[in-house]
């Protein structure tokens, strides 16, 4: 292991990074659950930013730290938080509201995301040290939602197809107790990397594009 200091550092920035990124993934799925008349995250303390109400011991600690302290930042949006449970109370739209929850998850990281961008792209013309730190929080962010919105129970792509494929909530479960077997050898496969590395550039074009165009500005205000 590396433990050159500044090796260190930048490993643990980006571990902070991961843990906030997940903890925001999991408070938009409770987020939107409680929109929708959900109270079960509420009441078991998930509707909060606060990370130890998030965080998944082996998917938030353990796996990161590994990924980026032992095989050096392999697959940095390979990490997950504890699943926040909920039990859709309108059965008229059961099936829209658990679509809307697993997409919430996502689209909380690409949010995430998008406000790097933006803030970045006013701040970095000043403080051209905190580009580097928001490129780590949008592609991280983007990756997370690339990696959860694969069609892999449990991850959020299976369980936003579930309802439209009609695969019984029992089934679901059952495949989910085996399937990390198969995303685990999935992952492994050079062509699955490949697949996953450009879905996450074509992913973060927009925000390169935005970046691009706000950037100018801001520098003409500063200067």
């Amino acid at each position: 292991m590396d433990l050159d200091p500044a090796f260190v550092r930048n490993g643990l920035i980006v571990f902070l990074i991961i843990v906030a990124s997940v903890s925001l993934h999991e408070w938009g799925h409770a987020f939107v659950a409680d929109l929708l008349g959900d109270d079960t995250p509420r009441a078991d303390g998930r509707l909060t930013l606060n990370p130890m109400a998030h965080i998944d011991m082996v998917g938030t600690i353990l796996i990161p730290l590994v990924n980026l302290f032992v095989f050096r930042n392999t697959f940095t949006y390979i990490a997950w938080g504890r699943p926040v449970a909920t039990n859709p109370s309108n059965p008229l739209h059961r099936h829209r509201d658990v679509i809307l929850v697993a997409l919430a998850g996502p689209c909380a990281n690409l949010l995430f995301a998008l406000v790097a961008v933006l803030v970045g792209a006013m701040t970095v013309v000043a403080q051209p040290r905190l580009a580097e730190l928001v490129d780590v929080i949008v592609v991280m962010n983007v990756g997370l939602a690339v990696f959860n919105m694969l069609p892999i129970p449990p991850l959020d792509g299976a369980a936003f197809l579930r309802p439209i494929i009609g695969m019984s909530e029992e089934t679901y479960m059952r495949v989910s107790q085996w399937s990390w077997l198969i995303f685990m050898l999935v992952i492994n496969l050079d062509f699955t990397r490949e697949l996953i590395a450009l879905a996450i550039s074509v992913a973060c074009a927009p925000y390169v594009m935005i970046c691009t165009l706000i950037r100018p500005a801001a520098a003409a205000l500063i200067f």
